[in-house]
């Protein structure tokens, strides 16, 4: 076999360990992710996990790396293709609600859990989370900034504070579905659907709710 081969023979183990851990850890939780296990749910050699990570840890950094760019594939980018401004920070926050309410992953969202999970517990793991979280924020703290200054949100608009409002409601939406139902989803399109039309300077610009 090639090296070329080899390399990616190895690129598809690793993704298909992660593609099966990621899902695992929203119900184990991300401490409950073992190479052990994996190589037994995949049907390969623990030996074999340990030539992509050698330790525990090194797993669940990439396990979070792994979130990360599927939540960028299925969340930041499909939003991203509305215009720029309050229909761009609706069609993000939309998406992420479609993505919980799509089953994606069983235990709801991989970020709320493991952040839940580590926010007492200081180290590695901790502070990558943390690295997720502050751009996370960042991100829908620019796409309301932007609607601000496209002239779609009042001037006086508080664009962190519509970050925050997003990001509780989408994380109160999935931490409550599993006890209360998808009438979460519905509540949480809602609530900021019409604090959005309250600071937009053309509520119609936002699609009509059912």
């Amino acid at each position: 076999m090639t090296e070329d081969g080899r390399l990616l023979r190895g690129e598809r183990t690793r993704t298909a360990v992660l593609d099966r851990a990621l899902p695992l850890a929203t119900t184990a939780g991300l401490d409950g992710l073992s190479l052990g296990q994996l190589a037994d749910t995949l049907g390969i050699s623990k030996s074999g996990l340990f030539a992509h990570w050698r330790s525990k840890e090194a797993l669940q950094l990439a396990v979070i790396d792994h979130a990360r760019q599927q939540w960028t594939d299925e969340v930041i980018r499909p939003g991203m293709t509305a215009p720029r401004g309050v229909r761009r920070l609706w069609a993000v926050h939309d998406r992420r609600l479609a993505f919980y309410e799509d089953g994606h992953l069983p235990g709801g969202c991989f970020f709320a859990n493991a952040n839940f999970e580590y926010n007492a517990r200081p180290g590695v793991i901790r502070d990558r989370l943390a690295v997720q979280l502050s751009d996370w924020m960042a991100f829908l703290t620019s796409l309301a900034t932007d609607a601000i200054e496209v002239g779609d949100l009042r001037p006086e608009t508080d664009a962190a504070g519509i970050a925050y409002e997003t990001e509780s409601l989408g994380v109160c939406a999935v931490m409550q579905a599993p006890v209360l139902g998808p009438v979460t989803f519905r509540h949480a399109r809602h609530a900021l659907h019409e604090h959005l039309r309250v600071l937009a300077t053309d509520p119609t610009l936002l699609p009509e709710l059912t």
